[in-house]
């Protein structure tokens, strides 16, 4: 089984179809949906995490390039840079995920990247400048 996380850019011809049924359905995928911004007849934009057998995964894929989606992997990610922390935890009560939380014990903030959907609420809510997105 493979993970990959995506960003889909849909035309407005397409933003009103079952695209992620057709991800589950016909290419049996777990699609997590970590980001999306979906308006009727304007482009939609979806961050994905996408599991499942790599044959299947090409080939939805590929049946989405074909509908007009374009398809590009995710190349953003956030940092956390310990050497700004001063572990005051703003950004802890912002992170929908948990990827920011505090160690009961050392009272530090630690961030764990692979739960991060880059949602990027905790980067206004640092003034230590101790989170960013990088490209």
């Amino acid at each position: 089984m493979v993970k990959k996380k995506m960003v889909f850019s849909f035309p407005p011809t397409l933003v009103e179809e079952p695209v992620t049924y057709r991800l589950i359905k016909d290419f049996d995928l777990q699609v997590n949906i970590l980001r999306a911004t979906v308006r009727p007849r304007d482009r939609g934009r979806m961050v994905v995490e996408l599991r499942g057998e790599k044959d299947n995964l090409e080939k939805a894929l590929d049946f989405l390039e074909e509908r007009g989606v374009q398809v590009d992997p995710l190349v953003q990610e956030m940092r956390h840079l310990g050497e700004r922390c001063v572990h005051c935890t703003a950004c802890t009560a912002l992170c929908p995920t948990g990827a920011l939380k505090v160690d009961s014990d050392s009272r530090e903030v630690s961030f764990d990247h692979t739960a991060c959907i880059i949602c990027e609420a905790c980067i206004p809510a640092c003034s230590y400048g101790a989170l960013e997105s990088q490209f």
